[in-house]
């Protein structure tokens, strides 16, 4: 199957792994743990500078929890998506809600008008939409060129039924991109129930810190947190066999690769 894959990352070194893995793009992001926010400047320029054999579309969010914006929080990602186009970004992920669950109409136009000829994928926000065949024709009609959704469930895979429906509708006005607990033992069933050419996943691994002197007594962050000692980085070796196994290239590498990923 001629499917393009978009790797989830957070960091420099895995867009590197993602570029050498064979992937065709990434999403950058920042705080994956929340569901990812806008990364900084510095990341998104070095990482720029360092991979040049991919595209790099990175994630305008100014906040985790839900879509729904004030104007601060506007203003802000409209700079946001000034400063990644004059990085020399490709693209931008993006996603705003009114609170009755259809798009921000206003703040969807502010922010593409910033974007340009950037690249537009609407992201999981779309998972959060009360219609979201009406929401598809929506996107279509505004210009966005892909949406990213699970199928409004958990997972891709639980998803898929919608999913489908949603690629027949979309025909080839807006590609609709799978992702949401994509791994390498569900990759493959995806990709055939859904019809997707596009699929998104991050393979991370869990990585322990460095540090040999460990104070344990306090954290950073609130009491839902991640260990101060233990981090979470993009595997090659994962990217690998999530893609070979929904190209259907190599089952056997794919199952030696079972480390779930987002």
């Amino acid at each position: 199957m001629d499917l393009t894959y978009e790797i989830c990352i957070d960091s420099t070194a895995g867009a590197i792994d993602a570029a050498a893995a064979g992937a065709s793009r990434v999403e950058l992001c920042s705080a994956l743990f929340e569901g990812g926010i806008t990364p900084s400047l510095g990341l998104i320029e070095t990482t720029l500078a360092r991979v040049t054999s991919l595209r790099v579309h990175v994630l305008i969010r100014a906040r985790g929890g839900d879509f729904i914006y004030d104007e601060h929080e506007v203003a802000a990602m409209v700079r946001d998506i000034q400063a990644v186009r004059a990085a020399g970004a490709h693209g931008v992920v993006i996603g705003a809600l009114t609170p009755a669950g259809e798009v921000d109409l206003a703040t969807t136009d502010r922010l593409m008008a910033a974007a340009g000829p950037m690249q537009i994928t609407f992201h999981r926000a779309f998972d959060m939409v009360a219609e979201p065949r009406e929401t598809l024709e929506t996107l279509v009609r505004l210009g966005c060129h892909r949406i990213l959704t699970s199928g409004q469930e958990s997972t891709a895979l639980e998803g898929a039924p919608l999913i489908a429906d949603l690629v027949r509708q979309a025909g080839d006005r807006i590609t609709v991109m799978a992702g949401g607990g994509i791994t390498s033992g569900n990759a493959a069933r995806i990709a055939l129930a859904t019809g997707v050419r596009e699929m998104h996943f991050a393979a991370l691994v869990p990585t322990a810190s460095p540090t040999v002197f460990r104070n344990t007594r306090t954290f950073m962050g609130d009491s839902l947190r991640q260990s101060e000692y233990v981090r979470t980085v993009t595997s090659r070796d994962v990217i690998e066999a999530t893609m070979a196994a929904a190209s259907g290239l190599d089952e056997q590498v794919a199952s030696s690769h079972p480390l779930p990923v987002r």
